[in-house]
């Protein structure tokens, strides 16, 4: 196969929002799940400023991709989508901290993993196909997210309050997805993620700066969880997420992240001794299954359509 053919297979699969990744990229993504599922645990067991920890786990993100993505020539409309992707990164992850802290970590997270319905929703609005059979999914999904938030109101309303932020996280995460895809069309995906990482350390720096947050005096133990999640969610997690977007489509990448709930309660259960309400364990099922059914009923109309 020419190299202008695989350009466009891979331009094919990645506009395609029901094509299954290539091996490559499932590996990636199948790496990016266990980087990310540290996420949640390592917030929650921090005490780091929330602005503060976003600062410096961006920072930290940006500068280990930079030595990558000084090999390539950035081009000016993928650096505007990078900048956009940046802030919207920033938001999400001030959402996905503050559900972190304010609700259980197996709550939040399957709330989070809602990105896929938001991205679905997304793709729709602006010109997509998604197929009628998959909306079955979503409405067995936000059942869930109603029996979560029910019970989490009858436990606090901090709680209540987290499962919001987890709800607004979701959504953003799905734009920065879809912002992530647009700038890989003409960036590579270390200068993509040396942008977009910086432009959320920015955004965060002035918010923690005017909130009278510390940047340094913390315990090493902070710096430790600190380094964990630079390591473990931001490289390992959203860098290889960033990767395999060059080739696949965002709605799929958001469907695959929703494994990140099963391994970061297992992790929050292991470091924390974290078990979610039972009330709470029907609705992450619900979300889960819902997910599941939007994957199931893709393919099969993808499969009836088929010539």
């Amino acid at each position: 196969m020419s190299t202008g053919e695989q350009l466009q297979s891979g331009q094919h699969i990645r506009d395609s929002h029901t094509a299954i990744p290539a091996r490559p990229d499932l590996i990636r993504l199948g790496l990016g799940i266990i980087g990310i599922g540290t996420s949640g645990p390592l917030i929650a067991m921090s005490a780091m400023p929330i602005p503060t920890l976003i600062f410096w786990r961006n920072l930290g993100g940006s500068l280990l991709t930079l030595p990558f993505a000084l090999r390539h020539k950035p081009q000016r409309s993928g650096v505007k989508w990078a900048v956009i992707a940046g802030i919207l990164l920033a938001v999400h992850f001030i959402g996905f901290f503050l559900a972190m802290r304010w609700t259980t970590v197996a709550a939040g997270t399957a709330l989070v993993a809602l990105q896929p319905i938001f991205a679905a929703l997304f793709v729709k609005m602006s010109g997509g196909h998604i197929p009628s059979k998959a909306w079955l999914g979503m409405v067995v999904s936000f059942s869930g997210v109603l029996l979560i938030s029910g019970v989490d109101l009858n436990i606090s309303l901090k709680s209540f309050l987290g499962d919001i932020a987890a709800l607004i996280s979701a959504a953003l995460a799905a734009l920065y997805m879809m912002a992530g895809s647009k700038a890989q069309r003409t960036l590579e995906t270390t200068t993509y993620t040396t942008i977009c990482y910086f432009v959320c350390a920015i955004t965060a720096l002035p918010i923690a700066l005017l909130s009278g947050y510390s940047l340094f005096n913390f315990t090493a133990r902070e710096w430790w969880i600190l380094l964990g999640l630079i390591l473990g969610a931001q490289i390992l997690g959203h860098t290889m997420f960033n990767a395999a977007l060059k080739r696949v489509s965002p709605a799929i990448v958001s469907l695959i992240i929703f494994f990140e709930v099963p391994v970061s309660s297992v992790l929050a259960i292991w470091w924390m001794g974290q078990k979610p309400p039972l009330g709470i364990l029907p609705g992450i099922a619900l979300i889960l299954g819902g997910c599941v059914l939007v994957v199931t009923r893709t393919r099969s109309s993808q499969r009836e359509v088929a010539p």
